[in-house]
């Protein structure tokens, strides 16, 4: 069946045919169209109300061929449009998003901002005004169209209107309201995404044909294990851990992403996964980036463990040569059954007993033969990936629905929003900083990513603040020294640390409340709003400060990217910093220079709904190809 149908002015047209595939389309018969997803015929003239069109069209016919294609309105069958060639495609495209879906919404909206309406197309979002109507005035969303067209949009019709989001912050050409050019875009990209989902669900298909292990329902110590969490788990905490509970009992491998702002839990759905893998007597792995995460966590997981006869340990390069080798033998014979690493544990010499569940914390933060050994994992073993701030591919194929995602985004009780300024560094302000903190007797992070100037900077701030106790964190250390620190800190002995990056990832420690970043202007956004996450973690407001040598400098990006952490400061912003992320950077290898082509024609919402519905489709009716998938195909023959 054809996922679309062409016509066209002359082409003929065989009639029977084409109302049968109407019909398959979902479309219904009625003596008289008045709504989307609607025909008529009477005699020579065919009328039909196309999902993705806000007037329905009057195709007269001369026998069996097509003599005109014109827009009506249908009170007054006045003409609205002359065509000569329209698309007609079956879902309407304009379905409402569940709203468990991150996309971007009319919310997001500033005056000046180009924005989709699913049925017109690209405009310019001139703010709120008010719609006269009958029985009084209506609030509605104002936007501009090409030769200064005006559409107002009542509220009970926003969900049809998203943010325009492209990838290299390109400028787009506005659409013409009643024009078919809108049309013709939609349709060429719903027909690339078919092309591009059917591709995905492929690869997708041949891992979940794959044997995987189905692990046995809770254990009875499962529910006192999480009986046992001290804090009250948020309602989406709760169905995270139902989602991977219920993979990991089925018969194929998992491959389900866990997003989630940071300080949200993801770590808790992590151990519980884990402890359910070993309750079914298989081992289970943590891979996280940094040596410092895996102390965090191996410190975490044994806490949390504590009365239960599980053995965790650590692989990283923390431990001296002979307690790695103490670990490899552990993990060979089944003597430890949860191990917590860096790529250490991706080492060829590292061999499981039976590793059933590898947990990845942050799996943008590793390098290319990585992310290879972690493929060839996926195919054999249930994998659990955890992430804040997804890098674009992993964001966008969780939303398209060819990954599994389940989403935390209820934040936990008594958290705030972090108060982030961008400022010129100071010494005067640097002082007044550090001294609120010291005076509340919380901790700050001081920032400085250059090794080899970071013991200078350090010996500036015990200058400004004296009655402060100072340390320095890099990742060149020696492990025994970076350990020491590291301790030091997290058990309250230091009040600043000045550091690298190398506490972006996952370092929880409740009493550091603000946060220093030198240099702001030369970090990426996925890692500002990385290192913000490190404060904020406790019932206390948290400071983030992001200096600059001088604000008249900054470039476009630079000053792009730190607008976006003041303005994302509430909580759960991490997937508005995810599609920040995504504009900036660009498609790079994201989608192939056709698909982003489309995204651009369309805007990545509508792209990733157009999408997604070609991923519901073909799960839905099976991987074979819709007959001329591609629109140029059609066109050509």
């Amino acid at each position: 069946m054809l996922e679309y149908a062409r016509l066209s002015v002359d082409q003929r047209l065989p009639l029977d045919r084409f109302l049968g595939q109407l019909s398959q389309f979902g479309y219904r018969r009625v003596d008289q169209v008045a709504d989307p997803g609607e025909f008529a015929l009477r005699g020579g003239v065919l009328d039909l109300f196309p999902a993705t069109f806000e007037s329905p069209l009057r195709i007269e016919l001369d026998g069996s061929r097509v003599v005109s294609i014109r827009s009506f309105n249908p009170q007054t069958l006045e003409t609205l449009d002359r065509h000569t060639l329209v698309v007609v495609l079956p879902r309407p495209v304009h379905a409402r998003v569940s709203l468990e879906a991150p996309f971007e919404s009319f919310v997001d909206l500033k005056e000046g901002d180009y924005a989709v309406h699913l049925e017109h197309g690209i405009g310019r979002y001139l703010g709120r005004a008010a719609l006269p109507g009958r029985e009084g005035p209506r609030e509605a969303l104002l936007l501009e169209y090409a030769g200064g067209d005006r559409l107002y949009v009542p509220m009970d019709q926003v969900h049809l209107v998203q943010k325009y989001v492209a990838f290299g912050a390109r400028t787009p050409a506005l659409h013409t309201l009643g024009g078919t050019a809108w049309q013709r875009a939609k349709a060429r990209a719903y027909a690339g995404a078919w092309t591009y989902a059917k591709t995905l669900l492929e690869l997708q298909a041949k891992r979940l044909a794959l044997p995987g292990h189905a692990f046995a329902a809770d254990h009875e110590w499962q529910r006192a294990f999480e009986a046992a969490f001290p804090y009250r788990e948020t309602p989406d905490q709760m169905s995270a851990a139902a989602d991977v509970k219920r993979d990991m009992e089925r018969a194929r491998p998992m491959d389900r992403v866990l997003l989630g702002d940071v300080g949200y839990g993801k770590t808790e759905v992590a151990m519980r996964a884990a402890f359910k893998a070993v309750m079914d007597h298989t081992q289970a792995a943590v891979l996280v980036p940094t040596t410092i995460l895996a102390y965090q966590h191996h410190r975490t997981f044994t806490k949390r463990l504590q009365g239960f006869p599980v053995q965790v340990e650590m692989l990283s390069r923390f431990q001296s040569d002979a307690a790695q080798r103490q670990t490899l033998d552990a993990l060979a014979r089944g003597g430890c059954d949860i191990v917590i690493g860096t790529h250490r544990l991706l080492s060829g010499d590292v061999r499981f007993k039976d590793l059933g569940l590898l947990i990845v914390d942050e799996e943008q933060r590793f390098g290319v033969q990585d992310k290879e050994r972690l493929k060839q994992w996926r195919t054999q073993l249930d994998v659990l990936t955890l992430s804040a701030t997804p890098i674009p591919r992993t964001l966008y194929l969780a939303l398209v629905g060819a990954r599994d995602l389940s989403l935390i985004a209820t934040p936990p009780e008594n958290r705030h929003p972090i108060e982030t300024h961008i400022v010129e560094e100071d010494d005067g302000a640097l002082r007044r900083w550090l001294l609120k903190e010291l005076e509340r007797g919380g901790q700050t992070y001081l920032v400085h990513n250059r090794v080899h100037d970071i013991h200078r900077v350090a010996r500036r701030v015990a200058e400004l603040v004296p009655e402060a106790r100072v340390g320095t964190a890099h990742g060149q250390m020696a492990e025994g020294e970076l350990e020491r620190v590291m301790v030091a800190f997290i058990e309250g002995a230091l009040d600043v640390l000045v550091t690298t990056t190398i506490i972006e990832s996952g370092i929880d420690i409740p009493n550091a409340n603000t946060l220093i970043v030198r240099d702001a202007d030369a970090f990426g956004l996925a890692d500002l709003y990385q290192l913000r996450g490190r404060v904020g973690r406790f019932d206390r407001r948290a400071y983030a400060y992001l200096t600059v040598s001088k604000p008249s400098t900054l470039t476009a990006e630079a000053r792009t990217r730190l607008t976006a952490m003041t303005e994302h400061t509430a909580l759960g912003s991490g997937f508005k910093i995810a599609m920040e992320d995504l504009k900036l950077r660009g498609a790079g290898n994201l989608l192939g220079i056709e698909q982003s082509g489309h995204v651009t024609a369309v805007g990545f919402d509508l792209y990733c709904r157009l999408l997604r519905e070609a991923v519901g489709r073909i799960k839905a009716e099976g991987p074979a190809p819709p007959e001329g998938a591609s629109l140029a195909a059609m066109e050509r023959r």
